[in-house]
């Protein structure tokens, strides 16, 4: 995000948001991970190098899973004066992928936004769609510094606490700093609590962006998906300007539209059989 000059016209960016899908701010949605203070028993380190390893290869099986579900996403954006609300984002959109799994956004309900002290920029959007659905894979785990923190039972579950953050930061790619919820028994990241980082470019030296939480829940009885993303951040902007920012993201009606199940019917036939047995 980044600040609007005075004379600067307000963003025509624009976001959706339905009343029916409006959680209280501030309240943990259902299956949400919410940490007490019993912990278990510390693992060996050869243990935690073999969860962190099980884990990350049942991320990358989530991410591929996702790729098969259409899914309804809400966003929500507000700028608060004290306890007033003095500007507003929204925007739903209807989320498919295609054959070569690319992502497609079909924007559903966008009423014009009303942000006059902050500008919704293409980094913030990427945010949404990329960090704050946080997934660490096997083939990222070269990219992260990850220290075990430890084993907390989390509502109804328990789960193991990692610290992750970037080992260095190449070109315009965007990471996660923060920390990682996993189950202990799934082994797939149900909460995470952490920041965007980056390189600071010309691009993005006066932009800031907020703090933020992400739930999943078991959607499928196989996977956990994110249903949702909440901040609430003051934002110091280089100008001198704070901002206090709140933002909601859902993910809602997660709905399988395809399978890499191939189905036949009857035996196969053999080209050779075919021949002479026409």
């Amino acid at each position: 995000m980044k600040t609007i000059q005075r004379l600067e016209i307000a963003s025509t960016l624009v976001i959706v948001w339905t009343a029916l899908l409006l959680p209280v701010w501030g309240q943990t949605p259902a299956g949400g991970a919410t940490p007490t203070n019993g912990t278990i028993d510390r693992p060996s380190p050869e243990r935690i190098q073999e969860i962190i390893k099980k884990f990350a290869a049942k991320e990358g099986e989530f991410r591929r899973a996702r790729e098969l579900y259409n899914y309804q996403q809400t966003v929500k954006i507000e700028t608060l004066n004290g306890n007033y609300v003095d500007g507003e984002y929204q925007m739903v959109s209807d989320v498919t992928f295609g054959r070569d799994n690319k992502r497609i956004e079909n924007v559903v309900y966008a009423p014009p936004s009303t942000l006059q002290r902050i500008q919704i920029t293409k980094e913030d959007l990427d945010d949404i769609v990329h960090i704050n659905p946080f997934v660490l894979t096997t083939e990222d785990l070269d990219k992260y510094d990850i220290q075990y923190l430890g084993h907390e039972k989390v509502d109804e579950i328990t789960a193991y606490v990692f610290m992750v953050k970037p080992k260095q930061m190449i070109g315009d790619e965007r990471y996660f700093e923060g920390q990682i919820w996993v189950d202990d028994q799934d082994l797939q990241i149900v909460k995470t609590n952490g920041r965007p980082i980056y390189n600071v470019t010309k691009r993005t030296k006066d932009q800031r962006f907020p703090r933020f939480e992400t739930y999943r829940e078991q959607v499928d009885g196989k996977y956990w998906f994110p249903t949702y993303t909440r901040a609430d951040d003051n934002l110091n902007f280089p100008n001198g300007e704070r901002v206090h920012v709140r933002e909601i993201v859902l993910y809602r009606n997660y709905k399988q539209f395809r399978s890499e199940t191939k189905i036949t019917y009857g035996e196969a036939v053999d080209e050779k059989d075919k021949k002479k047995n026409p």
